[in-house]
């Protein structure tokens, strides 16, 4: 039997919100990274690199890293979305989490609720993997490939409302 805990809020003051604005689409390219992102947000860079491991450990962001055209690198990628039960939505991130070839995982509201991305290596590694996530949280999972890709970049601005 399943203990179900709810999911916590993330609270971000004004200088996470800043932070985090400036790392998702525009990273500084430099010897000082943090430097560039904390003057801009307000904080030393040591203090705006504290903040970013603490989102990570927080789990509002899972990591700082670059990326890739999957399509360009010979990987397959996909969309994915699943109707998970609210008391089951926490156990079923966990699962899908644990996958190092999710890259973006988020509620939305209605129905389906839970979507992510997965990069893998073939189309039957992320086959396999759908398969995996759908048997360990107990909801099928709608594989959602693009048939043309659009739009190449997305940033989530965050300000004082979020």
């Amino acid at each position: 039997m399943h203990t179900y805990e709810k999911l916590p809020e993330p609270r971000l003051d004004e200088t996470d919100r800043k932070i985090l604005n400036r790392i998702q689409g525009d990273f500084p390219i430099s010897r000082d990274p943090f430097g560039e992102v904390g003057k801009e947000a307000g904080v030393a860079g040591d203090e705006a690199l504290r903040r970013v491991l603490a989102l990570i450990d927080r789990g509002i962001i899972r990591k700082v890293g670059p990326f890739f055209d999957a399509k360009k690198l010979d990987y397959a990628s996909t969309l994915c979305a699943m109707e998970v039960p609210g008391e089951r939505i926490y156990d079923a991130v966990k699962v899908i989490n644990a996958f190092p070839q999710v890259t973006h995982n988020y509620l939305r509201k209605g129905k389906p609720n839970v979507w992510f991305t997965l990069i893998a290596e073939s189309r039957e590694s992320i086959d396999a993997i759908i398969a995996e996530i759908t048997d360990k949280c107990g909801a099928p999972v709608k594989n959602l490939p693009a048939l043309k890709v659009f739009k190449i970049k997305v940033d989530l601005k965050l300000d004082d409302k979020d």
